[in-house]
């Protein structure tokens, strides 16, 4: 681009579109846009200074966004800094309504999306005020409980908008956010979730390498070592590896990631979720928190490269290990995630290519040369995925993602990727049955047609596969296949679209320096016209196949089927890209061929007329003078003379030559004017016949020609610019296969309406519109008849003229709209000349009111003038629907033949001009808030009586016209709005159920446009919503009829979801720094007051009034449901509640409909909150030890030893209590102290508590009053001890939230009340009844947060025998509601405020009083409690723990289970973690050695561990080993609940227990086995899938071969079976340790030689998996080492005896010959879907052993059957590996002998 500053723009533009400088307009723009950028910053700069967010600013920034649609970002740099910091001050404002704020960031985000163009130089941005919006909206204090309505979007928008300003972080940020987070960071909280999520997201990584110390340094060695600590997926890693992804891609070659690389992959082989081994459980937190594979593609695209080659020998690891998963025989939900990784792959390298090669260097960090990709590093990767990628073309979720990848691949090493691809395609081409194969890889040559084309230095045989492909692909266009058809004309379509179709075979004679290839090529050209005419044959066959004359003309049916529109759409489109790119002498043959087809056959006009029509379109738009000579004068001819009769039926010829005539003038305008005498004659001819078919085509024909004429079009689409009419001698066409177009140099033949063309067109329209429109007027006038058919034909051809025409005429009334001067080359429109858009306005609002009152079921009539009024409001020459369609597949055309690697918009000529084509209908399309007129009010109210008229279909046709209509002109919402709700006023009685029904859908609005109930307007709400409510007295209404009950449903439904909170107060503060100042006179200071005081709070109140009259009480009860809906969404939490609403919730909760309950509590629960008096909160002072800690330490320190609960000094008395510094969030302290720790001032500095009546507000009043009467408690109690679903009902927080609101604002003043109704609800054992008081006693515990401590100590006195009690009546229903209760009352408060409840809850929970069950439940509330007090708990864990440990041999199962999970919580605090301190909580180390001892008796002996039933005389000896067993059963539940919760796995210490599992667990899957061993064998497949880091790695090894050496076989084979998982899941940990590798190979190969058949056996499964994931490789020793064991000599057979039937075979050498064989056998299974070179030689090997002695015959059975089975689809291949007489011999052994013996 030449930076030039134009005299015309007067500055530098940022980047403009360049499609702009295209236009055949182009020198008109920049006066346009100019313009345009003068009123936005003038009118923005006057809206900022006058405060006037709304309209003010919104309008003009919504301007500004169109603008950068239109034009990109023309302005200058200091304007564009100007601007981003307008915005973002804007966006920050505290009170700014949130669907405002969210318009603005997005255009903010588009302002700040090309990083590019301003650099942290040109712009600084402050981080906090997006961090503080963001804890605003996303952590909403208030959103749950109804006091705030955020939109969905919201969260997506705002964290797109951080990504966009963070590289514009000052550098001084880094630091700040860690001292902001850290002190977030405790792992057993939430809070860690959200400050890891705050990293990922803030953390800016783009800083410039001189700043990296102030940047990434200062935090990656403490989350990488998190990272590499935590073992079990907690939900924050996925954020931790995301930021990890992004810093490895910003700062490539500035950070050593090499230690971590192993780590890396492990993580993310893990992070597949594969399948391993047989039986095997998941943990489910596995599946919900993997890794994104975007950012696992994006980190290891980074790794790649440098100087160790390191990551790439890691990466061919990982794909050769789940290559097989990659076979099109397998399949499973781990599927989809594989093959994303495949496709995005390629992708992300290619980027990274590009960044570092082709594009323009920018203010960002360059990747330094050390670290660049070289040519050897992309060979690499290239060729470790080509194998996965060739197995996944035939997935069968289809093959679009390996054609992605393989177009990636292909564009840096198309020699490496085609060839394989080809080999696959040719013998596709070939088969007859196997379809799929054929789809598969022709899309696949789709993605990698380019690089095939183009050829290059790399690849130059290339293009001479072209012709054989496209020859080939022919046979695909088959009638009876339809997606085989499909895929074939995409397929020939891209090829053809690269290539000039040129027969350049004279050159081979001609020219002397040409190369090998391109001899080859040139020659092969000469096919070309016999492609194209062989192509034509198959067309034709295909059209003949779909004309179904006969039942097509018995039954009507007027369209053709969903598939044979896309056939004809791929026809005709591949056919007229055959022609654009055919020289001249291919396209005469072409031409001839098509011509005599069409003319001497006469098709139905349906299906195929409409094929063949567009074939002679293609060949007319390609060379019109040529092809209008033969075709125009044909049909004339043949028309004129059959169109004398004008009968009902037409000659079937009369109407296939007007619909070919009709196709073939969609041609260049000023080609058809030579014709125009003969085509006015056949239009006047034809637009009157009778038949509908007829006039219809006439009219198409009308519009065609119209249209031809009218518009600004591109007028070729060629490949080159130019013709290839030039010889041979100086132009050779085959050098331009491939190339792309030249941005600059298009040469696009515009076609723009000149003199004469437009003189034609008014021409047209004065003969043929204007008497049509005199002949309506005239009916309309009731002047003349007319039948309806005529009417409709009338109608049909005054809409083809304005549809044809439409570009011409001036838009209605002649005033000019804001922004819609459009620049289009159409002369000024003349004032001679009639208006026509005026004219048919008026007729046809006219004929409008005429048809209305006199003839209303005249529907047909009724839907043309809707379709003309929407055309008159709307069409400027091209409709938005098509135009988006074009847009979509305009992007799908160019992803699928972009070339990434290159960038710069390579792309092929064709597409480049249709964006520029796109680029001007565009400009036209986009005429945002058009002024609104008089006029336009006028077809508005016609528009809204057609949406309230008689007939369903008339009334939803008109609604979706005016919902267009209300998106595209300002503030005629505010019109409209009152005219719908005069239909709903319950006083009018004229009102027909219709016109009812027709109000209530325009209210409604469509799915994508403006919702009339829900504008963000106060005005509007005022107006509607009360309307509604009162509809429900209108006489229309009837809830007998389901549809309007329906119609109330959805509108109420969509008023909920759509309702976003409206701003009330727009004071703003903004600093006005530096916006563009106006040329007018700046607004003073009254007028700015004025602009604040256009506040919408008495509009609120009045709402609030409206809903809530009296008058509504005889309403239905569905309005009395609606009503109190929209009240609920008026809550807020800056402006309280009138007096009126807040009593008429109260009494709600009282009404005798549960809904409206539900709806009250939790409306009260806000108002609450609404009234809740805010405490004072202050800074702490250090307190003892809280003094900072040199470097970074987490855990139990001495400084927070303090926020420990500590039996010995709890807060017992008043002075304690108040003495006692309370902090009640639990993760502050624990990693590190915040710069200021705000905590509650002392009591006296806080508002005062328990007020009397007096001194309460009125709306305070009112509540008090009401929870003072006993009468209204007892009803309000029995309501909420009422059962609502049977069995479904849960703990529910609205409740809770209204007691603890209650309590907390009121002090314990209703508790006299409510304690009786308390002790009777607790006495009783009904479900419902239990939660009430539970719901109550949360409530209560949380709500006494601030209460005095005499209250709170008389409040225990109360809740400590109501909470025994409870426990004691605990059932099954309600113990899970207690649970809540409890850890919800916990939850965020200092556990020393709670003390009476935890030495409650410890006194004795498992004491078997009440039976096994009431034992469990108690230990489950306990353990809620206890969980929500996270690591503050020390002491009472360790109580707790001292106290279960004897109890460990429960014999209940649901105790065991519960204890088991307990344990799990006691020991979460036990974690792992890098800085931090060993925990003062219990430790798992210590518990394990003292269980270890326990159960000694069990490792010792050697028999059988069973579940010993105990019979009560046996007691001796037995007993310590029975005690044992029960104590084994409990730790199982322990090691299995713990798997999925706990953070790090503690490996040594279940490696001492690891012995025991396997001397339990079962071989067998049967589920008959008891308790104990089922848990055993669970907790060895969890065990085993624990991820291991490298100095474990050789203690589990030690203690696998310990076992393996174990005497019983059941052992031996579970070892291997944990084997198969363990290595699988940490595969490159332990390939990046040798040692451990050979340990491994050891182990396996020793148990191959075991004395077990079956272990024997599972060892050479094992082996086979491990050679197969390529963890160990087949080198010489071990082959051989197998080869040496099979030649182990068998003694010969003595004859038998009769009576002997032993065979005496010393068993050591049949073991060890069998061993080898099993060896060889593994090997062979190893590759199951290629043959490498050692494998025919093995094959051999063992064949000999086929007559061996059993178990040695079985096994080479198997081998050879399963050799078979997984070669046969591809033994064509397969067979060139083998000599001949190895075939032979393997067919001998392959056919089963049985057959023949």
């Amino acid at each position: 681009m030449k930076k030039d500053v134009s005299g015309t723009l007067g500055f530098v533009s940022q980047k403009d579109i360049v499609y702009n400088k295209l236009l055949p307009y182009a020198d008109i723009l920049d006066d346009e846009s100019n313009d345009i950028l003068g009123q936005i910053k003038g009118n923005l700069g006057r809206a900022v200074q006058l405060r006037e967010i709304w309209p003010g600013v919104l309008f003009w920034t919504r301007k500004l966004s169109t603008y950068i649609r239109l034009y990109g970002r023309k302005f200058s740099k200091e304007d564009h800094v100007l601007f981003i910091k307008l915005l973002y001050e804007l966006i920050t404002i505290d009170k700014l309504e949130i669907s405002m704020m969210q318009g603005l960031a997005r255009l903010l985000i588009n302002l700040l999306k090309k990083t590019e163009l301003l650099s942290r130089e040109d712009l600084e941005l402050p981080w906090r005020p997006l961090y503080e919006l963001q804890d605003r909206i996303l952590y909403s204090k208030t959103e749950h409980l109804g006091l705030n309505w955020f939109p969905n979007s919201v969260e997506n928008v705002l964290k797109t908008l951080v990504k966009s300003c963070r590289p514009y972080f000052p550098e001084s940020a880094t630091q700040e956010m860690l001292e902001e987070w850290r002190p977030l960071l405790c792992p057993f909280d939430v809070t860690m979730q959200r400050a890891i999520g705050y990293l990922e997201l803030f953390l800016p990584t783009t800083l410039p390498p001189e700043l990296h110390h102030k940047g990434f340094k200062l935090w990656f060695d403490e989350l990488i070592s998190l990272w590499v600590a935590v073992q079990n997926l907690p939900g924050w890693e996925v954020h931790l590896v995301n930021l990890f992804a992004r810093l490895a891609n910003d700062n490539i070659g500035y950070i050593d990631w090499d230690p971590y690389i192993p780590k890396i992959f492990t993580r993310v082989l893990r992070s597949l979720n594969l399948p391993v081994g047989t039986s095997q459980m998941l943990v489910p937190r596995y599946l919900t928190n993997a890794y994104d594979v975007a950012h696992v593609v994006l980190w290891v695209s980074a790794l790649l490269g440098g100087p160790s080659k390191q990551a790439q020998a890691q990466l061919s690891g990982l794909f050769n290990s789940i290559t097989s998963f990659f076979h099109p025989s397998n399949h499973g939900r781990w599927l989809m995630k594989l093959m994303k990784l495949l496709q995005r792959l390629p992708a992300s390298v290619v980027r990274r290519l590009h960044r570092e090669r082709y594009r323009k260097p920018t203010w960002l960090t360059l990747v330094p040369d050390s670290h660049k990709l070289t040519e050897a590093d992309i060979t690499a990767f290239v060729e470790s995925m080509m194998q996965p990628v060739l197995l996944a073309m035939f997935s069968k979720t289809g093959s679009l993602d390996a054609a992605q990848a393989l177009q990636n691949l292909a564009l840096m090493r198309p020699e490496l990727v085609i060839p394989p691809v080809l080999e696959k395609t040719y013998p596709a081409m070939e088969t007859l049955t196997e379809p799929h194969q054929l789809t598969a890889t022709l899309s696949c040559m789709i993605g990698v047609a380019r690089s095939l084309v183009s050829g290059g230095q790399r690849y130059p045989e290339g293009p001479t596969h072209m012709l054989p492909l496209l020859m080939r692909a022919l046979p695909g266009v088959d009638p009876n296949d339809f997606s085989k058809c499909m895929i074939t004309f995409q397929f020939i379509a891209t090829f053809v679209t690269l290539v000039p179709l040129v027969d350049c075979s004279s050159a081979v004679l001609e020219r002397s320096d040409l190369t090998a290839v391109e001899r080859e090529m040139c020659s092969a050209s000469a096919e070309f016209e016999d492609f194209v005419l062989q192509f034509m044959d198959r067309c034709f066959a295909l059209i003949d196949s779909s004309t179904l004359e006969q039942t097509r003309e018995e039954t009507e049916t007027e369209k053709m089927t969903h598939l044979e529109s896309l056939v004809e759409l791929g026809l005709s489109s591949t056919f007229s890209t055959i022609l654009t790119q055919c020289s001249i002498d291919i396209f005469k043959v072409a031409l001839e061929k098509v011509f005599n087809f069409a003319t001497t056959n006469i098709f139905e006009t349906r299906v195929a007329g409409r094929m063949v029509a567009d074939m002679c379109r293609a060949a007319s738009k390609v060379h019109p003078a040529q092809s209008l000579k033969l075709l125009v004068p044909h049909c004339c001819n043949a028309i004129n003379q059959l169109a004398v009769s004008n009968e009902e039926e037409l000659d079937k010829e009369l109407l296939w030559n007007l619909q070919l005539l009709s196709e073939v003038t969609r041609v260049d305008g000023d080609k058809i004017l030579p014709y125009s005498t003969q085509l006015v004659q056949i239009l006047q001819l034809t637009l009157h016949l009778k038949c509908k078919q007829g006039y219809t085509l006439a009219c198409n024909l009308l519009h065609h020609i119209l249209r031809s004429t009218a518009l600004i079009y591109p007028t070729e689409y060629c490949s080159v610019p130019g013709s290839f009419q030039q010889p041979t001698q100086d132009y050779l066409p085959i050098k331009d296969w491939g190339r792309p177009g030249d941005l600059w140099n298009l040469n696009i033949q515009w076609h723009v309406p000149g003199v004469e063309e437009t003189r034609f067109v008014f021409y047209v329209l004065d003969l043929i519109l204007q008497p049509e429109l005199l002949r309506l007027q005239r009916y309309a006038q009731g002047e003349r008849d007319m039948t309806r058919d005529d009417v409709l034909q009338s109608l049909s051809i005054v809409q083809h003229c304005l549809l044809g025409a439409g570009s011409l005429f001036p838009p209605l009334d002649m005033f000019a709209c804001m922004l819609c001067k459009t620049s289009t080359l159409s002369p000024p429109p003349d004032v001679s000349r009639e208006n026509y858009r005026d004219a048919i306005c008026r007729v046809m609002r006219q004929l409008l009111h005429h048809i209305l009152e006199h003839s209303e079921d005249d529907t047909k009539s009724l839907f043309s003038i809707i379709k003309i009024i929407s055309d008159l409001l709307h069409f400027k020459g091209s409709q938005k629907h098509e135009f988006d369609s074009r847009w979509k597949s305009f992007n799908l055309v160019k992803k699928s033949m972009e070339n990434r690697l290159r960038g710069r918009k390579q792309h092929i000529r064709a597409l480049l001009i249709d964006r520029v084509m796109l680029q001007h209908e565009l400009r036209k399309l986009t005429v945002e808030g058009c002024e609104y007129r008089s006029i336009h009010q006028e077809l508005m109210r016609d528009l809204l009586r057609l949406s309230t008229s008689t007939y369903s279909q008339v009334r939803s046709r008109a609604q979706s016209v005016l919902f267009t209509a209300l998106g595209t002109y300002n503030f005629c919402c505010r019109d409209v709005i009152p005219r719908v709700l005069e239909f709903l006023e319950p006083d009018r009685s004229d009102v027909t159920q219709q016109q009812f029904k027709g109000a209530l859908y325009c209210l409604l609005g469509n799915h994508s446009g403006v919702c009339l109930a829900n504008l963000h307007d106060w005005d509007c709400i005022t107006l509607t919503w009360p309307a509604i409510v009162r509809s429900g007295l209108s006489s229309a209404m009837s809830l007998e009829k389901p549809s309007i009950v329906r119609l109330f449903d959805d509108l109420a439904d969509k008023i909920h979801r759509q309702y976003e909170t409206i701003g009330i107060d727009f004071a703003v503060r903004l600093q006005t720094s530096g916006v563009p100042l106006p040329p007018e006179p700046v607004p003073s200071d009254q007028e700015e007051a004025e602009g604040l005081r256009k506040q919408a709070v008495p509009l609120f109140q009045k709402v609030l009034l409206l809903l809530n009259t009296p008058a509504l009480c005889c309403r239905p009860w569905k309005f009395e449901h609606i009503a109190i809906g929209f009240m609920s969404l008026l809550l807020r939490d800056d402006h309280p509640l009138p007096s009126p609403a807040v009593l008429f919730f109260v009494k709600s909760l009282n009404h005798d409909s549960l809904l409206v309950r539900k709806v009250a509590i939790a409306a009260v629960a806000g108002i609450m909150k609404q009234l809740k008096r805010p405490h004072k909160k202050v800074p702490v002072q250090k307190i003892c030890g809280m003094k900072e800690l040199a470097g970074l330490i987490a855990g139990d320190r001495p400084d927070n030893q303090w926020l420990q609960y500590n039996s010995s000094s709890l807060p017992r008395t008043q002075q304690d209590w108040e003495g006692c510094t309370f902090v009640e969030k639990t993760h502050w302290g624990y990693f590190s102290w915040p710069q200021k720790l705000m905590m509650y001032a002392p009591s006296e500095e806080q508002p005062k508590q328990g007020l009397t009546r007096e001194e309460m507000t009125e709306r305070e009043q009112i509540i008090y009053d009401h929870f003072s009467d006993p009468g209204f408690i007892n009803q309000l109690i029995e309501f909420l001890s009422l059962e609502d679903r049977k069995g479904k009902d849960k703990f529910s927080p609205r409740r809770f939230c209204l007691f603890k609101g209650l309590f907390r604002n009121f002090n314990d003043a209703f508790l006299p009340l409510l304690k009786p109704h308390m002790e009777r609800l607790v006495a009783d054992t009904h479900e419902s009844k239990q939660r009430c008081v539970a719901e109550i006693t949360s409530g209560l515990i949380r709500g006494s947060k601030h209460w005095s401590y005499g209250k709170v100590e008389s409040l225990w006195e109360l809740l400590c025998p109501l909470i025994r009690t409870a426990l004691n009546n605990i059932t099954v229903e309600t113990y899970a509601d207690w649970g809540t209760c409890i850890a919800t009352a916990c939850e965020s408060r200092d556990p020393r405020k709670l003390h009476w409840l935890f030495e409650m809850l410890m006194e004795s929970p498992v004491n078997g009083e009440g039976g096994s069950f009431v034992d469990a439940c108690r230990l489950y509330v306990l353990q809620g409690g206890l969980a929500q007090q996270e690591w503050r708990v020390p002491e009472l864990l360790h109580r707790l723990l001292q106290y279960l440990e004897p109890k460990l041999t429960q014999v209940y199962k649901n105790v065991r289970e519960r204890i088991g999970s307990v344990l799990t919580y006691i020991f979460m605090i036990d974690v792992n973690l890098p800085y931090t301190q060993p925990t003062a909580s219990p430790r798992i180390k210590e518990f394990t050695e003292r269980v270890l001892l326990r159960l000694k008796p069990l490792t010792e002996g050697d028999e059988e561990i069973q579940n010993h039933v105990v019979e009560e005389n046996d007691v001796g000896e037995q007993d310590e080993r029975t005690q044992a067993i029960k104590l084994l059963k409990t730790v199982l539940k322990w090691l299995m609940a713990s798997a999925g919760r706990s953070f790090s796995t503690a490996v040594p210490e279940q490696l001492q227990l690891l012995p025991l599992l396997f001397k339990i667990a079962p071989v067998e899957n049967d589920d008959s086995y008891d308790e104990l061993k089922r848990d055993a064998k669970t907790c060895l497949s969890l065990m085993s899938q624990g991820l291991l880091y490298t100095e474990q790695i050789p203690l589990v090894l030690l203690a696998l071969q310990e076992i393996a050496g174990s005497s019983s076989w059941h052992a031996r084979y579970t070892v291997l079976t944990y084997l198969q998982i363990m290595v699988f899941y940490n595969l490159f940990t332990f390939m990046s340790d040798q040692g451990a590798v050979n340990d491994v190979r050891a182990l396996v190969i020793r148990l191959l030689e075991d004395e077990q058949l079956e272990v024997r056996e599972m060892a050479a499964t094992t082996l086979s998996g491990f050679l197969q994931c390529n963890f160990l490789s087949i080198e010489g020793p071990m082959q051989s080492h197998f080869e040496a064991l099979c030649k182990t000599r068998l003694p010969k057979k003595r004859k038998r005896e009769l009576g002997s039937v032993v065979d005496t075979i010393p068993s050591g050498d049949l073991v060890r010959r069998h061993a080898g064989v099993l060896g060889l056998s593994a090997c062979i299974l190893s590759s199951p879907y290629d043959v490498p070179s050692w494998m025919p030689q093995l094959l051999m090997n063992l064949s000999v052993h086929l007559n061996d002695t059993q178990p040695i015959e079985m096994t080479v059975k198997k081998t050879l059957s399963n050799f078979r089975r997984t070669h046969h689809d591809n033994w064509q291949e397969h067979k060139q590996q083998f000599t001949d007489d190895q075939l032979l011999v393997l067919t001998d052994l392959l056919v089963s002998p049985c057959y023949y013996a």
